[in-house]
């Protein structure tokens, strides 16, 4: 008798969570996004790196332009020094992407995550769409500010340019992307590793390390290994010309991407198979 009574209270339970809909997994990783101290601190100072280091390396460049060679005044790259705040904010929105989900698991929390949401899945899928839309969005933001901060400096000597000029909207969408895939890179990193420090340590030797160590290597190593290495391959669309001994802009976004996605493939695949 009490089995009979049971088995409508199970099958009530669970046709109530598999009608869990994915707009509310979005909402409520949202709310997770918006409420956490961490967020806030980790998008401040991607923010402030992205829009305030272009305008300040523009004021102090401003200022020292006769100082400059003739060489250095013929190679000056307005983009690159307008937008250049990225290379610190990428650091940053890494480490939150990190955290949007190694929180959870840091916690506990992940488990009520995916009792709420049995089918595991959508859990990641949100995260990753909720914090790509916060970073581009916060991002578009900052590098607009930076930009046209920074073009108004340089206009004391006439070295500006516009989104117009060649090159320049290709680099300023370029370095946008670069930072919202850098952040689904980190959630993926986090998801595999589910340790904050492991998984921030994975992405700082990826990004900053790999390089080192390449650039110490025989040069014919070197230029054989760098354009396929994660931070030469995307970077390359942040950057209005190509690197000697690196793909095309869009080829090594493509490629960097691809890195991504076999990151976040292998992500989702432990998230099913692995207890919380």
């Amino acid at each position: 008798m009490s089995a009979t009574t049971a088995s409508p209270q199970i099958t009530a339970h669970r046709g109530e969570r598999s009608r869990l809909s994915f707009g509310g997994v979005l909402r409520s990783e949202w709310t997770k996004l918006r409420s956490l101290r961490s967020t806030r601190w980790s998008l401040l100072v991607a923010f402030i790196a992205m829009a305030g280091l272009g305008p300040l390396i523009a004021a102090v460049t401003m200022a020292h332009w006769n100082s400059l060679s003739p060489v250095e005044r013929a190679t000056f790259n307005p983009i690159d020094r307008s937008l250049g705040g990225y290379r610190l904010a990428q650091l940053a929105i890494g480490v939150l992407g990190v955290m949007v989900i190694s929180g959870e698991y840091t916690t506990g929390q992940i488990r009520s995550s995916l009792m709420a949401v049995p089918r595991r899945l959508p859990v990641l899928w949100a995260k990753l769409l909720v914090f790509s839309a916060v970073s581009f969005a916060l991002m578009l933001i900052a590098a607009l500010i930076s930009f046209y901060a920074s073009q108004a400096i340089f206009t004391q000597h006439h070295v500006n340019v516009t989104l117009g000029s060649p090159h320049v909207l290709r680099t300023f969408v370029g370095t946008l992307l670069f930072m919202t895939v850098t952040g689904v890179l980190c959630t993926g990193l986090g998801t595999i590793i589910r340790s904050t420090a492991g998984s921030i340590s994975a992405y700082v030797g990826l990004m900053f390390v790999l390089p080192g160590i390449s650039a110490i290597l025989p040069s014919n190593i070197s230029d054989a290994i760098n354009p396929y290495l994660p931070s030469t391959a995307g970077t390359g669309i942040a950057r209005p010309f190509p690197a000697a001994h690196a793909f095309s802009a869009w080829g090594g976004f493509a490629l960097f991407c691809g890195y991504t996605v076999v990151t976040v493939v292998i992500a989702a695949y432990l998230l099913r198979r692995r207890d919380a």
